[in-house]
């Protein structure tokens, strides 16, 4: 077997391998911990550099076991998958060096990086899944893995936001079980497919293959937030920001959208879904979303719960530009997974900081506070500008695909929900950025020591900076070789053979 094969299973386990490790490692051992985690995530890179190159040049990677008869574990990696795989590696560098930070002095941190490295193997397993087989078996060891991460501090509230998140994802999860077998049971055994897989079944299967859309959708929702299945997401803020920063970017909501893209593009397909008009009741479904949870952001104090409802709303731009159709409406949907998550953890890191070194938790708290953590406060203001859809930043390139693929599809209303939303994010962002930087301080605002180098540790310090360079760069340089961008118009070019600029509302 060549490294074509071991090489997808190779960055699964990079991250799984140094999880249970730390696991059997004592609190004090911190060194060792520190340096498992770290060296866990560059060889993860590392290996996905590989791959990405190896994707790029037309090699094929793929991991297949038997595991009974009509179901493979299957790993494949596409251009799809890759870009996933590249944003989960990234961010969970960044992430750990900051819950580095962030957790110093905590309790539980074996534990805690244990479950975290976990989850990230599992995220990296949904990536890469090459079936719904697969697909479910990581979804499900990552709600597993998760939980633990959920209820870490071990107070009520966090106790009562896990029970939360099991009984929504539990149950979503129950439901994706069931339509897969189900799916199984009318077509067979299948992998994803560019084109999608199921295009051969249309006619033997017609209602049967509409209401397993609608159910699938449904569950893989619960992970995505989709209103009115959002609702453990608010309360599972009360979890560490890393966490938070994971949830949110990285993991379980983006698992979610990531499972709701593969269900539409490489198993159904956009014709068998613009055939089955099945296209715009999600773009209708995700438009509620996006406005409802705006409304609700508005109106909410504490940070971290005003900016799990952007995530809500964000999280469903995902979900339009792939239930709008066409080339241009599903670029912007897609390169705003990696767009979003890194505006977002870029957005909990400074939330997280603020908590830490201030013990700001509302927005009503954050009087003059840039004057404080000038650092801090400008990449909150950078993602924060970005989420809004300011040019030159990352969602303003989202929003711009977004918004003339919707016009491209002949779906003006789409362009009214782009508009609302984006007054919205203004409303609710700009407030905490005016606080921060035009209003005097209620109190001086206390420091460690007269020392102090930096305004927090610059673990907690240097990964929003860096995130928010981020967004910035993948602005700018959205018409490089190697942005998201690019990466997905050339993926995107494979899924509408001809013209970019065509229509092809569903």
């Amino acid at each position: 077997m060549s490294v074509l094969f071991w090489l997808p299973l190779a960055v699964v386990l990079s991250s799984m391998i140094p999880g249970l490790a730390i696991f059997l490692l004592r609190e004090d051992q911190v060194i060792t911990r520190t340096t498992l985690n770290v060296l866990g995530a560059l060889t993860k890179l590392a290996l996905i550099a590989a791959m990405v190159l190896g994707v790029y040049r037309g090699q094929l990677y793929e991991t297949r076991f038997p595991l009974m008869p009509g179901f493979d574990l299957v790993l494949h990696a596409s251009a799809l998958p890759m870009l996933f795989v590249v944003l989960s590696a990234v961010l969970w560098l960044i992430t750990t060096i900051y819950a580095i930070g962030y957790l110093e002095r905590s309790p539980g941190r074996s534990r805690f990086f244990g479950f975290f490295s976990v989850c990230v193997s599992a995220t990296t397993g949904i990536a890469l899944s090459g079936n719904l087989f697969t697909f479910v078996l990581f979804y499900e060891l990552l709600t597993l893995a998760t939980y633990p991460l959920v209820v870490h501090r071990g107070t009520r509230e966090a106790l009562r936001a896990g029970k939360i998140y099991l009984a929504y994802t539990l149950t979503g999860g129950t439901v994706l079980m069931v339509a897969v077998v189900w799916m199984h049971a009318v077509v067979g055994p299948f992998d994803f497919m560019e084109g999608g897989a199921l295009a051969t079944h249309f006619e033997d299967h017609r209602q049967a293959l509409t209401i397993l859309f609608w159910v699938m959708v449904a569950s893989l929702g619960v992970k995505a937030a989709l209103v009115p299945l959002h609702g453990w997401l608010p309360v599972a803020m009360v979890a560490p920001a890393p966490v938070s920063a994971l949830l949110h970017a990285v993991a379980v909501v983006k698992a979610g959208a990531y499972g709701i893209v593969r269900l539409v593009y490489d198993v159904y397909g956009i014709t068998f879904v613009r055939d089955l008009g099945l296209g715009t009741g999600l773009a209708i479904w995700a438009s509620i979303t996006i406005i409802y949870a705006s409304l609700r952001a508005l109106s909410q104090d504490k940070l971290k719960r005003m900016l799990a409802y952007s995530t809500v709303s964000q999280v469903a731009y995902i979900i339009l530009g792939v239930g709008l159709g066409g080339p241009l409406a599903s670029v912007g949907g897609i390169v705003h997974l990696v767009h979003q998550g890194v505006m977002k953890i870029t957005l909990f890191f400074c939330a997280g900081n603020l908590a830490e070194t201030l013990g700001i938790h509302r927005i009503s708290q954050t009087r003059g506070v840039a004057r404080r953590m000038p650092w801090t406060m400008a990449a909150f203001t950078v993602g924060a500008l970005g989420m809004i859809g300011v040019p030159p930043l990352a969602g303003f390139i989202s929003k711009w695909s977004l918004g003339t693929g919707a016009a491209a599809s002949g779906s003006p209303w789409a362009l009214a929900v782009l508009a609302i939303s984006s007054a919205l994010n203004a409303a609710y962002f700009l407030p905490v950025v005016f606080r921060a930087y035009f209003q005097e301080p209620l109190r001086p605002w206390p420091r460690e020591s007269e020392a102090e180098r930096f305004e927090t540790h610059l673990s907690l310090l240097l990964p929003p900076v860096i995130t928010a360079l981020f967004v910035i760069a993948m602005g700018l340089a959205a018409s490089s070789t190697w942005s998201p961008l690019s990466w997905v118009e050339l993926l995107v070019a494979r899924i509408y053979p001809g013209p970019a600029s065509g229509a092809g509302g569903m």
